[in-house]
């Protein structure tokens, strides 16, 4: 009986991992629309050998995958329209409050599955929120209204200086609302500062 099949397995297996490993940790959640087409295909093409013959060619082109994931990863850090091309940006889904149709429609994207990515980070209602985008990656990044974000330790500081002073601390120059944001970048589709150098 032919077992080779079980060795075979087991290097594709090693393989594998090494590869996946070099290629990055991310999980499912996360992947981006390249990595998500290239692991499938490298799911395939490592299974491929244990049915048939070309056990190292199959490694070969696995490892051009990866070699090629880590091309398109290196040239999105360099040109911010081709990560636009390949990956995709940033969407705003709900601006001020209110529900951004337009961009829910060009998404497929219902406002059932809205609601449920806003209860899964703990948000009741979607007057509450200012900015809500859906990432590259699926996931919702999201901003509450000033008067619904939690208290952070600067409010409470001001707010003991307050009680044992008497006397109100200076007020910021600008609303948080109204300040420049990574959520107003995506919403005006204008980067707030320019890249640092080492990132290009």
């Amino acid at each position: 009986m032919d077992l080779d099949w079980v060795w075979k397995t087991v290097i594709i297996l090693v393989a594998g991992l090494i590869l996946l490993r070099i290629s990055g940790r991310r999980s499912i959640a996360k992947m981006t629309v390249p990595h998500t087409v290239i692991m499938v295909m490298i799911g395939t093409l490592l299974i491929h050998p244990v049915v048939s013959k070309g056990l190292w060619p199959t490694i070969g082109v696995g490892t051009l995958l990866i070699l090629a994931l880590i091309i398109i990863e290196f040239v999105e850090l360099k040109f911010d329209g081709f990560e636009s091309i390949v990956s995709g940006k940033a969407i705003p889904i709900i601006e001020k409050g209110e529900i951004n149709e337009k961009n829910l429609k060009k998404l497929r994207f219902t406002i059932d599955k809205l609601e449920t990515l806003l209860r899964q980070v703990g948000v009741t209602t979607v007057s509450d929120v200012q900015y809500a985008t859906l990432e590259v990656n699926g996931q919702l990044g999201y901003m509450l209204k000033k008067e619904k974000q939690p208290a952070t330790k600067e409010d409470i500081q001001n707010l003991i200086q307050l009680i044992q002073t008497g006397k109100h601390p200076s007020p910021s120059n600008q609303s948080t609302d109204l300040k420049e944001n990574i959520f107003t970048e995506v919403v005006n589709n204008r980067p707030l500062n320019p890249s640092p150098d080492r990132l290009e």
